[in-house]
């Protein structure tokens, strides 16, 4: 089913179901996440994942970095990179995309050419050390690693050279960011035995001491931080002020996400740093989070094994996926926001497909009250909706007209919506509907359709949801069912094609039965929204 009972998750009242790789999971913001795709190739933890435009970089304890086309998440023809002789800890993609870098415990920065391939430069910090964390500046000019030297180094993308090092924390630098204007960096360290703290650089004028530190900005560690790309300043609109303001979001070993106002004015040291509020929520160490292009959505993975998502403005969770058997290592929105990639310490990286379905489950009535949708079958009814009925929603709606003794008789008749609207009195009859009040009440309440519009009459309205429609036949589905490879399509479409092929039409997977489950969450939504259009 597309939607299960309520359970409550983490407080929040949410539904989700699980059927093979169609994950869907709902949050109370009717924000839907639908896995549409695992990547299993890696054959160890899978420890960091990030998008271009058009790739998904995934890296992995294996030692290997592997580049999947976002089209159809195949496997590039110069994937797998490799080079790296221990434990990749992050990846991130140049803004253009064009190039990729890589941190690793083997002590090196290496940045790749992601078309080719090619290792285009083998980076390492004075000491040596473990390098934890990589991440480009906005404008691609400049790179930032941190490592277990407790120092952060700048390096120059172009020239591949070191410009500085920024030495002040006393554990390992575990997390860094650039603001969205290039200027200012953030860094936080491991804190193992002094707290984690926050220490913010100046990127452009090369202060060597850190213009301002966030002391115990978690306990523990901060393991990731990021700035919003649309808040204050970052969104590009014009400000006299000599102040520069960004929101940056943190997260740490005190299981918390901490959003920040980051405050600095152009041409001085003064750098102030103020914390706006606290999501909790994760039970376990917070280990990445990420803005959306948009800065719409805040992701955090934890190793509770939970990805949550938060609005960026209302700071509410917006849904929880649990779906990894093991820690939630990285997360990473694509650039058109649509989709969420998560990896695992499962060898797993998950491809979530974001909806917001508030316009169509607005008009879903008892939907969000849990109510028995069997309660939409009553009152008026269009031709469109009762042609679409499979022989259980006739069997519902016998129900909801007080006439359940019937049900049997229908099921056992085959007795679908077409066959409905062609029934008679005398039909009812045959099929032994003996009171003539009941026959009278089927056919009278039945004929209420003959009113609207029929099918081919209505054209398909233009902003059709793309989940409404046959992935084989991409036409509107009238009686959608789930398959055994957990996708949904139109009955009909999928039986021809079952007697054709063994494989699923999605996957290329080999079927493991012929069993359709009729999808009726979806069914309901399809006919508010037709009637609604």
């Amino acid at each position: 089913m597309f939607v299960s009972r309520a359970k409550i998750v983490h407080g929040k009242d949410l539904r989700s179901c699980t059927i093979m790789t169609d994950t869907r999971i709902r949050g109370t913001s009717n924000l839907v996440a639908s896995n549409i795709h695992t990547i299993t190739a890696h054959t160890s933890d899978v420890t960091a994942v990030a998008y271009s435009n058009n790739l998904l970089a995934t890296c992995s304890a294996d030692k290997t970095v592997r580049l999947w086309d976002t089209k159809d998440y195949s496997e590039m023809p110069s994937s797998p990179l490799t080079g790296h002789s221990y434990l990749i800890h992050c990846c991130a993609f140049s803004p253009l995309g064009t190039t990729l870098a890589t941190c690793s415990t083997d002590g090196t920065l290496r940045m790749w050419d992601v078309k080719s391939g090619q290792c285009l430069a083998s980076l390492a910090h004075p000491s040596k050390c473990a390098i934890r964390v990589c991440s480009f500046s906005k404008d691609g000019k400049m790179i930032v690693t941190g490592g277990d030297d407790d120092s952060a180094c700048l390096w120059e993308v172009a020239s591949k050279k070191l410009i500085r090092s920024f030495k002040g924390h006393d554990e390992s630098v575990v997390s860094a960011a650039f603001t969205p204007d290039n200027n200012y960096l953030v860094t936080g360290s491991s804190g193992i035995d002094f707290g984690g703290d926050l220490l913010v650089w100046d990127a452009k004028y090369g202060h060597g001491k850190f213009l301002t530190r966030v002391s115990a900005c978690h306990d523990l560690a901060v393991s990731c931080c990021e700035f919003s790309p649309t808040y204050g300043s970052a969104s590009g609109s014009a400000n006299s002020s000599s102040i520069t303001k960004f929101l940056l979001a943190t997260g740490g070993k005190d299981n918390l996400v901490k959003l920040w106002v980051f405050e600095g004015e152009v041409g001085s040291v003064n750098v102030k740093v103020t914390l706006e509020t606290m999501l909790p929520g994760h039970k376990e160490t917070v280990q990445w989070l990420c803005f959306s292009p948009n800065g719409q959505y805040i992701a955090s993975c934890s190793l509770d094994r939970t990805v949550r998502l938060w609005s960026a403005d209302s700071w509410q969770c917006l849904i929880d996926i649990d779906e990894h058997t093991s820690y939630v290592t990285f997360c990473a929105f694509s650039v058109d926001n649509q989709y969420l990639a998560t990896s695992s310490n499962d060898n797993t990286v998950k491809i979530w497909k974001l909806n917001d379905t508030s316009a169509i489950m607005n008009k879903l009535s008892g939907y969000e009250s849990g109510e028995d949708t069997g309660s939409a079958l009553q009152g008026n009814f269009t031709q469109v909706a009762m042609e679409m009925w499979s022989v259980e929603d006739v069997c519902q709606w016998l129900s909801a007209l007080g006439l359940p003794e019937h049900e049997d008789r229908f099921r056992d008749n085959a007795i679908d919506g077409k066959e409905l609207l062609a029934l008679t009195t005398a039909d009812l009859e045959t099929l032994g509907v003996v009171a003539l009040g009941h026959r009278n009440k089927i056919v009278r309440t039945r004929d209420m359709c003959k009113e609207s519009p029929s099918p081919n009459q209505r054209a398909e309205p233009s902003n059709m949801p793309n989940e409404f429609l046959c992935p084989i036949t991409q036409e509107l589905m009238k009686d959608p069912v789930i398959a055994a490879d957990g996708y949904t399509y139109d009955r009909p479409a999928i039986l021809s094609w079952m007697q054709r092929e063994q494989r699923s039409p999605l996957t290329n997977m080999e079927l493991a039965s012929t069993q359709l489950t009729p999808n009726r969450t979806l069914k309901m939504m399809i006919h508010k929204f037709l009637q609604a259009s």
